[in-house]
């Protein structure tokens, strides 16, 4: 079992995402876990809602929190993969192992959330998970 953490900035969305993708649909080889260099606090209440509603994914113990929590943790992280987007200055955080870091530059749809009618609410989240999840399945694949 290989444990892999997802690291973004506010760790309400992308991050959230990821890591519940794999503990939902690659359980039997991964244990995922997230968090944020500059967390929000809470999960993004639409993406929640879509994890929870669209894909049936328990998120009760799930959280944004502080990515610092797993540098010096006991848990050994095998992979740690930041989901930024450079494109928009995301400050990206930085982890200790650097040879450990994949990186993801996806879009943080959180900022697209606030103006959006529920359909275009479902839309993005959607985009984002797909996007997050065909990323998830090629690096599974490669492994």
């Amino acid at each position: 079992m290989k444990n892999i953490l997802f690291v973004c900035t506010g760790n309400s969305a992308r991050s959230i995402i990821a890591e519940s993708i794999i503990n939902n649909e690659y359980s039997n080889k991964f244990k995922a876990f997230s968090a944020g260099s500059n967390p929000s606090g809470k999960i993004n209440q639409d993406v929640k809602s879509f994890l929870e509603k669209n894909k049936n994914y328990d998120l009760r113990n799930y959280s944004s929190k502080n990515f610092e929590e797993f540098i010096n943790n006991e848990i050994k992280m095998d992979h740690v993969f930041t989901v930024c987007n450079n494109a928009n200055n995301e400050v990206c955080p930085i982890w200790p192992q650097k040879e450990q870091i994949i990186h993801w530059d996806i879009e943080d749809p959180v900022s697209k959330l606030q103006s959006a009618n529920n359909e275009e609410k479902q839309i993005i989240i959607r985009n984002t998970f797909n996007i997050i999840s065909s990323k998830i399945k090629d690096w599974v694949n490669e492994k």
